[in-house]
């Protein structure tokens, strides 16, 4: 049996005792994000590690904010913690029950998954909520970090893990793979027999690779190539409000957006208003031609590629277009599917838009940057799921849960 056989086999006995744990998560999840934040220096130690070697492998200046913690990140991590602690615990609730005209009573009822898998990348904050969403939910959990936060991941995931067992709990309901090559990986895509779900949690390359190759299940999440729309009845200063927060306020994040698309109409109105607040932040704007007959020789000239990038930076792709037809049919081609918005003073365009773009999130009138298991008060969230089968959208405790019959009777036979 292989070290990550071993793992699955502790995380399937965890997993038996977690789904009927009760209210023990509960004083588990308090245990976690008390012994975070007393370990908060515990932290920032091995987080310095990790950021010093980014620094030295040539990560970008985005990358590193990923990275980094410090004593305010950890409070918020211990925070969405006690979010999750006081959620209603989905396991056990009835979905929905009848009785049959032979007397059977027919329960539907939550349970987890089972054993879930979670492959991400730089983020050491994904090491903490992925293992509380899990635990609450009653799944045992194997996580898969990237060598970039590794050092931060094995300390957070050890202080779980001994506050998990101080409560009385499995502490193998809270695993880590701490060898980062690409093998362990595929490793653990492979772990058939074990894991009941792997979600990946990362760039468009990682999700990508365990699509293509993961032979147990998969949930699809956080590739975000998302557009705001300004259409041609659209406040602009609006318009470059939201476009401005979706786009800097954490560039490196999936909920950023990465493509604006102007309507024609108000385009020489909109572009310089949308640019003076961008400039703000330095962002660096590619553009069609029509941007750049309206702007000037400051933007890039946009290629193909520009459309379907997540840069997840301070750039932004720039497109004039001539109506909400063709708006549309622009997100319908590169959007990832993830969250998509229309600035507009048209009840009739808001409600086409909402109605036509096929997105995890369609906003109106409101920043991309609100997908978010916490913003949607979900609590902490494992990612963004842009497909459509088991889960949409932010994946909270009731998307990491299964459901199954209970069937009484008394003594009917077939």
């Amino acid at each position: 049996m292989t070290e990550m056989e071993k793992m699955g086999e502790k995380a399937k006995i965890a997993a038996r005792t977690l789904a009927t744990a009760g209210a023990k998560k509960n004083e588990a999840l308090e245990a976690i994000a008390a012994a975070l934040q007393a370990n908060a220096a515990k932290i920032i130690a091995a987080n310095a590690t990790d950021l010093e070697n980014g620094k030295n492998n040539g990560l970008s200046a985005a990358l590193l904010d990923r990275l980094m913690l410090n004593e305010s990140r950890i409070d918020g991590i211990a925070q969405g913690v006690r979010e999750v602690e006081a959620l209603p615990d989905p396991i056990g609730t009835v979905i929905s029950g009848s009785t049959r005209p032979n007397g059977l009573k027919i329960t539907k009822v939550r349970v987890p998954l089972g054993v879930i898998g979670i492959i991400f990348e730089s983020r050491p904050n994904v090491t903490a909520d992925a293992a509380v969403l899990c635990l609450k939910s009653g799944n045992a959990v194997i996580l898969r970090g990237g060598k970039e936060a590794i050092n931060s991941n094995i300390c957070i995931a050890e202080i779980m893990r001994d506050a998990v067992e101080s409560v009385g709990l499995d502490r193998n309901c809270i695993q880590l793979v701490q060898d980062t090559s690409r093998a362990s990986s595929v490793e653990l895509m492979n772990l058939t027999g074990y894991l009941d779900v792997l979600i990946p949690r990362g760039g468009k390359g990682l999700i990508r690779a365990v699509v293509d190759n993961a032979k147990v299940p998969v949930i699809e999440t956080g590739a975000g190539n998302c557009h705001t729309y300004v259409d041609e009845s659209a406040d602009i200063e609006m318009a470059a409000n939201i476009i401005y927060n979706a786009k800097t306020s954490r560039p490196s994040v999936c909920n950023a957006i990465e493509t604006i698309l102007v309507h024609s109409a108000v385009a020489e109105k909109a572009l310089p208003a949308i640019k003076a607040r961008l400039d703000e932040k330095n962002v660096e704007l590619r553009g069609c031609e029509r941007t750049r007959e309206i702007l000037g020789d400051c933007v890039v000239p946009a290629v193909e590629s520009d459309w379907e990038t997540e840069y997840g930076d301070y750039i932004l792709a720039v497109r004039v277009v001539d109506s909400f037809d063709e708006a549309v049919a622009h997100i319908a081609k590169y959007s990832s599917g993830h969250s998509e918005c229309i600035v507009t003073s048209d009840y009739k365009s808001a409600r086409r838009f909402t109605e036509e773009v096929d997105a995890a999130a369609v906003y109106v009138n409101a920043s991309t940057r609100f997908t978010d298991g916490g913003m949607f008060g979900n609590g902490a969230e494992i990612g963004i799921s842009t497909q459509k089968l088991h889960a949409r959208g932010p994946m909270g405790l009731c998307e990491l849960t299964s459901m199954k019959f209970v069937i009484e009777g008394d003594g009917q036979v077939r």
